[in-house]
Order: structure tokens, then C-alpha cells, then sequence
């Protein structure tokens, strides 16, 4: 079993900065594709920001340019470096990981946008 724990998530006002982490358990962290999604009350789980076992990301449209997401596989760790951030941003940010066509999911950590 794959295990993530989210952590960094909090209230932060717009233009400001978090970084999320996520905390993946077990010896294949390598070899899993990584991603970051989030979801608002009331609305899809959509998918902000991926980094494969190879390195490659991507990035929903909304996020592009203000958010970065990079992985430490000697700590077994996905970041999600969220700068700019916009109200809109505000959800509940899940960490995912994918190995052999198996998903897993976080807990989940709060991002508040607000003034």
C-alpha cells in the first residue's frame, strides 16, 4: 500500500506564497507519476500539476507561470510551490500518485486565499 501525507497547506493573503508537500511510504517513489490536484466545495477535483517518474510536468492553464511542482525521490517527496496566489486558488489540495494503473490519494491540506 502507497500512503501520502499532505502538509503546508493554510491561510495566506492573495499575491502571497505556499508550498505544499507530499510524503509518499514505501521503497518505489521513483518510479511513481506524481500530481497535485484540488477541489473547492461544490466543484470538480481538477487536476493543477503533475511531474512524472522521468521528471516531465505539466500544469493546468490557471496555474501556469505561478506554480511549480518538482519531487526529491531521495526524500520521497512532491512539492507544489504556489506563488501569486489568487483566491480562486483556495481548495483543498490532494496529492496523487500513479504506479502500474494504480492510484492513490492523500488527505488533503487546506490553501485559504483571503484578505
Amino acid at each position: 500500500q502507497v500512503q501520502l501525507v499532505e502538509s503546508g497547506g493554510g491561510l495566506v493573503q492573495p499575491g502571497g506564497s505556499l508550498r505544499l508537500s507530499c510524503a509518499a511510504s514505501g521503497n518505489s517513489f521513483s518510479f511513481y507519476n506524481m500530481g497535485w490536484y484540488r477541489q473547492a466545495p461544490g466543484e470538480q477535483r481538477e487536476l493543477v500539476a503533475a511531474i512524472t517518474k522521468s521528471g516531465s510536468t505539466n500544469y493546468a492553464d490557471s496555474v501556469k507561470g505561478r506554480f511549480t511542482v518538482s519531487r526529491d525521490n531521495a526524500k520521497n517527496t512532491v512539492y507544489l510551490q504556489m506563488n501569486s496566489l489568487k483566491p480562486e486558488d483556495t481548495a483543498v489540495y490532494l496529492c496523487n500518485a500513479v504506479m502500474a494503473g494504480r492510484s492513490y490519494w492523500g488527505q488533503g491540506t487546506q490553501v485559504t486565499v483571503s484578505s
